[in-house]
């Protein structure tokens, strides 16, 4: 598999997915194939249109020398993901992404097109999407999917934005409270944490941890720091 999951679409004050232009340049350079052309799934998407996303989107790779087409804009979406040369999938609500794909029958497409080859790219949302299931994202519930269960093309669950300690001021939980709380109900689930402007970059049996900072993992009770670098240990499902 080809697989960038990123935290985040926006890092600092930079320019709206600029911090992953390196990363994105790597990654597709790492490819057996030139990829031209990709299908971006804005189903995430909820308080601006799929249109309105798309446009967002488009620019970024555009300049990464791919032309991307709207999931929304075709006729056959099974048949797009099943003739597409790369699939990226946005960052916004979770539980709206999940349960849109499940809809209309998409879920198995995209991970049986990943698991045959096709470079996946996600952030956010989308790196949710990669992992076991939804059930570490940030996001509210705003809709009841048929199931939590997600992509799983990597065997633990992904908590992209993680931000360490208690924000000044904010008397709920912190992240690592939140995480807590589902070790003590998912003791033999591996979470890893993404803090903003990192990724996971699998390539095959090899994963890496890059770009701004250290990761953490969350599992039976223990917290872990995730260094950059190699993290492949991560993709044996016993880890």
């Amino acid at each position: 598999m080809n697989i960038l999951l990123c935290s985040s679409s926006g890092y600092q004050a930079t320019p709206y997915l600029s911090h992953t232009t390196p990363l994105m340049e790597a990654f597709l350079a790492g490819q057996s194939n030139t990829i031209t052309e990709a299908i971006f799934v804005p189903y995430a998407g909820v308080t601006r249109s799929y249109d309105e996303y798309l446009a967002r989107v488009a620019p970024h790779f555009s300049s990464l020398g791919i032309k991307v087409v709207g999931l929304h804009q075709v006729s056959d979406p099974k048949a797009a993901l099943r003739h597409a040369q790369m699939i990226i999938v946005g960052g916004g609500n979770t539980f709206a992404l999940l349960s849109r794909l499940q809809q209309q029958g998409l879920v198995d497409v995209i991970r049986e097109q990943v698991q045959a080859g096709i470079p996946y790219v996600g952030w956010s949302a989308g790196s949710n999407l990669a992992g076991l299931s939804i059930s570490t994202t940030n996001d509210m519930p705003i809709v009841q999917p048929e199931t939590f269960t997600a992509l799983q093309l990597v065997p633990f669950l992904i908590n992209p934005h993680f931000i360490s300690g208690q924000i000044p001021g904010h008397n709920g939980e912190s992240r690592e409270q939140r995480l807590a709380e589902f070790m003590v109900m998912n003791p033999e689930k591996l979470v890893v944490a993404l803090v903003e402007g990192s990724a996971l970059w699998v390539q095959g049996t090899k994963m890496q941890l890059v770009g701004a900072g250290d990761g953490y993992t969350f599992k039976g009770g223990e917290q872990l720091s995730l260094p950059l670098g190699d993290c492949s240990a991560l993709l044996t499902p016993s880890a």
